[in-house]
């Protein structure tokens, strides 16, 4: 079950730390997602993307990088997290709950979620209201963790649910904070199942591309 304000308080407390536990332990291939994801956002020709639960903004960041004449708006419930962000250099942010937005009907042309979508009380209500603050045909992108198939799974679970808290515990203290986000990963659905239930939600064509042996997904769909 999924508990926002754990992962609230949680990472609050590590804001500072976040950026690079991540890239340790992902061994930096978060940063070729998000670059992939920037050139996906870059091909839609944006005016307006809002990054939701931008966190530290890495991905508004990218965005920014890769659209530089586009409007990025990076908002998340975390106050910590979003100083951070602003002080990295996302341009434009706004303290949010993703499931009850402060924005107009149809506010943006796209709309990203990388790694935050998975963590919201209600992975269906928190998508109709991401394809309300989209334009119509505007577009949306989920980057999550997904369980790979095959000979893999079985030892990226281990690393998931043995390794990985014990790393981050190290570097952060809050090793049980990384053991609550394994299992959070564990539940989430991927591939079929997600583009099903992104569809299911107003959304049209969703479609998902496994990245990394199935380690992570990119969904995109069109509002």
């Amino acid at each position: 079950m999924q508990d926002p304000n754990y992962v609230k308080k949680a990472f609050s407390r590590i804001a500072d730390r976040y950026v690079v536990t991540n890239h340790v332990l992902s061994l930096g291939t978060d940063i070729l997602w998000r670059k992939k994801v920037g050139r996906i956002v870059a091909g839609w020709n944006p005016e307006t993307i809002l990054d939701v639960a931008t966190g530290t903004g890495d991905l508004a960041l990218e965005i920014q990088k890769k659209c530089p004449d586009t409007q990025v708006t990076g908002s998340d419930f975390c106050e910590e997290m979003l100083a951070y962000a602003a002080q990295s250099g996302v341009r434009e942010t706004v303290v949010a709950d993703a499931m009850a937005m402060p924005f107009d009907d149809d506010s943006f042309d796209g709309l990203t979620v990388a790694f935050g979508l998975r963590n919201m009380a209600d992975w269906s209500d928190a998508l109709q209201e991401m394809y309300r603050v989209i334009k119509p045909k505007g577009h949306l992108l989920v980057l999550d963790f997904s369980l790979p198939t095959g000979v893999l799974r079985k030892p990226y679970r281990f690393y998931l649910n043995k390794v990985l808290p014990k790393i981050a515990g190290v570097m952060t203290g809050e090793g049980d904070a990384y053991e609550y986000l394994a299992g959070t990963i564990e539940q989430f659905p991927s591939g079929k199942e997600m583009t099903d239930l992104i569809n299911s939600c107003g959304f049209t064509g969703a479609s998902a591309r496994p990245l990394t042996c199935g380690v992570a997904s990119i969904y995109t769909a069109t509002a």
